[in-house]
């Protein structure tokens, strides 16, 4: 289920600590500044967990792990993920539009990371509590 609270700032003037905003989310995915050009969510994988392998055709996405251990693959086509690395805190992720991509979590406690969308991809607002609230 997705729901809308008050947490997305934009597109207001805002300065965060997103280090600390980042780890302290709990939700799979939480919208913390949306405005017209760009959007940056927050994200909670949990251990084993992936964001689910996705294809954003128009918007280019960079994503900054802040605490945790992943397995980054990237590629063509659904079939063709030859981009393949593995990432930690401080590493960023600069995934082109049109680019197949998915995340999973390799460590031993939730994968923290927040993404930048541009333009933005997710209605203002947006909070996923888990995975499934996406997909539907």
């Amino acid at each position: 289920m997705q729901t809308h609270e008050k947490t997305d700032f934009g597109p207001d003037p805002l300065v965060i600590n997103i280090h600390s905003a980042t780890r302290r989310n709990r939700n799979f995915r939480t919208a913390i500044w949306t405005g017209n050009h760009l959007q940056m969510t927050l994200m909670s994988i949990p251990v084993f967990g992936d964001i689910g392998l996705e294809i954003h055709p128009d918007e280019d996405q960079l994503i900054r792990i802040e605490e945790g251990r992943a397995r980054i693959q990237m590629g063509s086509s659904r079939e063709t993920l030859d981009y393949e690395r593995n990432a930690c805190a401080g590493n960023a992720v600069f995934i082109p539009a049109g680019t197949w991509h998915n995340i999973t979590n390799t460590g031993n406690r939730p994968l923290k990371l927040n993404s930048v969308y541009a333009p933005p991809h997710h209605p203002h607002g947006t909070i996923h509590k888990t995975k499934e609230d996406d997909l539907h």
